[in-house]
């Protein structure tokens, strides 16, 4: 078996839609006695910085099941973030003649203390072009159904075969305001209905004259008003640096802050991802971002002019 695939995969035709409802009922109609063929503790795919465990689970007649656990801060893209690319370099290197992906499922694994929730997540696909899924819906799966599912125990850990990168020099994280205009073009790859490719100049100039206040029911990021979430996180982050907050103290920082303004749930929970260290917006340069796309769109169209972002400051 090798690692490279195939630079041009002859053309696939579009597989049959996902399952989309990923109910109870489909669970069980998919259950069958599977075995474990693949435990790839350091599974990478080509171009894509990042790597995780990969269990898949097959049968005679069933659907192969694939279960991804990386843990939260591997070096590389998260599973969230590549959850399309991830399952199609799968899909393309260990059971290529399926007419759809394996039946795709993520466990990420968060450190102790965290606000997220360490579980496992189906994630299940509208289509794929090819051997790339497309169109990721998210669903809570327990690890009793997942066993049900696989008709095999499935390892819930990391595996003793990680490697962890050899340690870096730390960078100091700060918290910065930063006029949201400035922000690098996004490139939403969710969401297609309502974030459009990137936002260009003229109407993220003209958002700013205009502004869109309130929420649409579309999607999480377009669920509140980020004026008012930006507002906060602008006095938040003035109160912690008066009060000498650490930057892996700011988001309880900002939940304090929430909870004592009386905030929403959205607009609490959009608050606290501004300062997760985790989930932060992170441009990367003018041009890129490492983390915060889908919000910094959300941001631009609605022509918010500072909010607070995340850097990593590496000391000469």
């Amino acid at each position: 078996m090798t690692d490279d695939l195939p630079a041009d995969p002859a053309p696939r035709p579009a597989p049959r839609p996902d399952g989309r409802s990923g109910g109870r009922d489909e669970l069980r109609a998919l259950g069958a006695a599977r075995q474990r063929t693949v435990d790839e503790p350091m599974f990478t795919a080509p171009g894509l910085p990042g790597t995780f465990r990969l269990q898949l689970f097959t049968a005679a007649g069933a659907r192969p099941v694939a279960v991804a656990t990386q843990i939260a801060g591997e070096e590389g893209m998260g599973l969230t973030n590549g959850a399309e690319r991830y399952a199609g370099a799968v899909w393309e290197r260990h059971c290529p003649d399926e007419e759809v992906p394996p039946v795709w499922v993520e466990r990420q694994l968060w450190w102790e203390g965290s606000r997220q929730e360490t579980r496992f997540r189906r994630v299940v696909f509208a289509g794929a072009d090819g051997y790339r899924p497309y169109g990721p819906c998210w669903k809570a799966i327990t690890h009793e159904e997942l066993r049900d599912l696989v008709g095999a125990e499935v390892a819930a850990g990391r595996g003793a075969g990680y490697v962890p990168r050899p340690a870096e020099p730390e960078p100091r994280l700060v918290f910065e305001e930063f006029a949201v205009v400035r922000l690098g073009r996004p490139e939403p790859f969710r969401e297609p209905g309502c974030m459009p490719a990137g936002v260009r100049w003229r109407r993220r100039w003209t958002r700013q004259v205009l502004p869109r206040r309130g929420a649409r029911t579309c999607c999480w990021y377009h669920g509140g008003d980020w004026h008012t979430v930006s507002a906060m996180a602008l006095d938040v982050l003035k109160r912690a640096r008066a009060q000498g907050v650490e930057a892996d103290g700011m988001e309880e920082f900002a939940l304090a802050h929430a909870a004592a303004a009386d905030a929403t749930g959205w607009e609490t929970e959009a608050l606290a991802t501004l300062f997760s260290i985790a989930d932060a917006i992170q441009p990367d340069s003018e041009t890129g971002y490492i983390n915060g796309q889908h919000r910094a769109q959300a941001l631009l169209e609605a022509g918010v002019r500072r909010t607070v972002v995340l850097r990593h400051v590496y000391e000469p």
